[in-house]
């Protein structure tokens, strides 16, 4: 086989943009960590299992990240919840029912969705979906609050800087990426089988049921995953929305509180101090290693199956 000069080069570039990604990965996963440990050191709580959170080097750093956790995933888990079925429901439509002509343009228009700025997002559900989201919020408090999910919370429901605005918001944004993926997985089912169902007398529904979704089904929860993990990163929108409270997160979705990534956001201008800069860090530290799970999860989904490949 002949190699000639460019397939050298573009060999040598491809390999070279695929290290310096991992290098950037592991680079990004040491500066964290090296930044973390001298006030992870000095941390008088638990950082893990703490959940007040005490980041002031002058009075002693005290802090713990388990509510932050626990918020994050959290909101993260409720906007995957209504954004799954909705996208699912979309893609199908788009690639099963919908005509070329129609199904082009919006999918373009579901699209642009991903083109829309955090802060945007963040704007409208503050002004906008918050308080049209008030009646409904009030509605699940009086009649179901005896169930936790619903029960009162630490926010005040008249303004609804709650998580049940702010995970719908992220529901929202998570749209077009699964919708997107799970698109392309149903676009790729094979026209015999579809065809031999067909021939065997089999609905629409029928079809979608026993040939389109098993094909896609790896490929489906794979950008379920994958729009898990920009749930748990999302900052502006959520820093927007949500109210910040000394109150530990009581598992409502009527509580307020912060995510990890809207808590070092809202204290990035007193960043003045390592000590108490490496106890935001170290929060930062386990949303990176956290995202990174989530992705590797959403990428071994898939792994097995030659025709995601």
């Amino acid at each position: 086989m002949i190699t000639r000069p460019g397939d050298k080069i573009f060999k040598a570039l491809t390999v070279g943009s695929g290290v310096f990604v991992v290098a950037m990965i592991a680079l990004i996963g040491i500066f964290l960590l090296i930044q973390a440990i001298p006030s992870l050191a000095d941390n008088q709580a638990n950082f893990l299992f703490g959940r007040d959170w005490d980041a002031d080097p002058e009075g002693g750093l005290a802090f713990g990240v388990l509510d932050l956790l626990l918020v994050t995933v959290f909101s993260a888990v409720f906007a995957l919840v209504i954004a799954m079925p909705v996208s699912l429901g979309i893609a199908l439509f788009l690639t099963q029912y919908a005509p070329r002509r129609l199904a082009r343009p919006f999918a373009y228009l579901v699209d642009l969705l991903a083109a829309v700025p955090s802060i945007i997002y963040g704007l409208w559900g503050a002004y906008v979906l918050a308080p049209a989201l008030s009646p409904i919020s009030t509605w699940l408090n009086e009649n179901l609050g005896f169930i936790p999910l619903f029960a009162t919370g630490t926010s005040n429901l008249a303004i609804g800087q709650t998580i049940f605005t702010a995970g719908i918001v992220l529901a929202v944004m998570l749209l077009p990426i699964i919708t997107a993926i799970s698109r392309e997985v149903f676009d790729r089912t094979p026209p015999m089988q579809v065809e031999g169902a067909l021939a065997l007398g089999a609905t629409k529904w029928e079809v979608v049921r026993t040939t389109v979704l098993p094909f896609g089904r790896a490929g489906y929860i794979s950008a379920s995953m994958l729009g898990l993990g920009r749930a748990l990163g999302e900052t502006i929108a959520v820093l927007i929305i949500l109210s910040s409270t000394t109150s530990h997160f009581g598992f409502s979705l009527f509580d307020g509180g912060d995510t990890i990534a809207s808590k070092i956001a809202r204290a990035a201008q007193e960043f003045n101090d390592p000590r108490g800069a490496g106890a935001y860090i170290a929060a930062g530290l386990v949303l990176f290693v956290l995202t990174f799970v989530v992705n590797a999860f959403a990428r071994s989904i898939i792994s097995g199956h030659k025709e995601y490949e």
